[in-house]
């Protein structure tokens, strides 16, 4: 496997049933790691483990809520009763809201403040809660890798989704803020990264990006423009960086927002 290796490191990824969360978990799973899948729905983590199984990886499914701290913290007991220790925790929960998110024409006044609420509860705490109760058993096992999921929201303004931008912005500060209080103490064995996607056509974005005929919307015109490689990311592109930030070939990379964007966050349009 090389230096590349994450074999038998047992790696957590909340939101595991997600697609992002499900395809770098089934990747994981492909190469060697033992794992950790959790989420809101038993149904759909149950189906999610079902998958890494087939791959051959070991694996256990919890059904948590990761702003439930409490619960969060008994299932990193079963996690230690199960494997023993935590080599890696990938924070793949998170996305946007749909009452967070402006429709044609509305005012950002006018947005549904719960929704806001929501939509930085998950994408920020939702990162926070389980970075402090599983990073304590990475730490306490003396190495491991934290991965953070940031956005190209959180780079310059991106219409319609204020909250989800906010809280991603956020992750970004906490991602360093984290990466620096575990260096400090506990030397390079800890790192803490994030990684922010480009634009991925998914379940939660498919109305903003395609029209119903399948055709690119207006917006997805403007995202492909502004994109030198001219087109979307596929969802299993993020999985190699998720890979090269948990193994001894990233040991002195901590603190970092690796961008995988096909070079939009680099391009000025012009």
């Amino acid at each position: 496997m090389g230096d590349f290796s994450v074999e038998n490191k047992v790696v957590i990824v909340t939101g595991g049933s997600g697609v992002l969360g499900g395809s770098m978990a089934r990747h994981f799973a492909r190469h060697g790691s033992k794992l950790v899948l959790i989420g809101r729905n038993k149904e759909k983590i149950d189906e999610a483990v079902s998958a890494v199984e087939e791959l051959g990886a070991n694996a256990l499914g919890i059904a948590c809520d990761v702003l439930d701290s409490d619960g969060l913290k008994s299932a990193k007991k079963l996690i230690i009763d199960t494997f023993g220790q935590i080599d890696v925790l990938i924070n793949a929960a998170g996305g946007n809201v749909a009452g967070a998110t402006q429709s044609n024409g509305q005012e950002v006044f006018d947005l549904n403040h719960e929704a806001l609420n929501q939509a930085i509860d998950i994408n920020l705490k939702g990162a926070i809660y389980p970075s402090l109760i599983f990073g304590e058993a990475i730490a306490k096992n003396g190495a491991g890798s934290i991965i953070n999921i940031s956005s190209m929201a959180t780079y310059t303004a991106i219409t319609r989704v204020m909250g989800y931008s906010v809280a991603k912005t956020g992750v970004n500060s906490f991602t360093q803020w984290m990466a620096s209080e575990m260096a400090q103490r506990f030397g390079d064995k800890v790192r803490v990264n994030a990684i922010a996607p480009g634009f991925f056509i998914g379940d939660q974005n498919r109305k903003l990006l395609l029209n119903e005929d399948g055709s690119l919307t207006e917006r997805s015109e403007k995202v492909i423009a502004k994109t030198p490689m001219g087109r979307f990311g596929e969802i299993d592109e993020l999985n190699g960086a998720a890979q090269f930030l948990c193994s001894e070939q990233a040991s002195f990379i901590t603190g970092v927002v690796l961008p995988v964007d096909g070079g939009f966050s680099a391009f000025s349009g012009v």
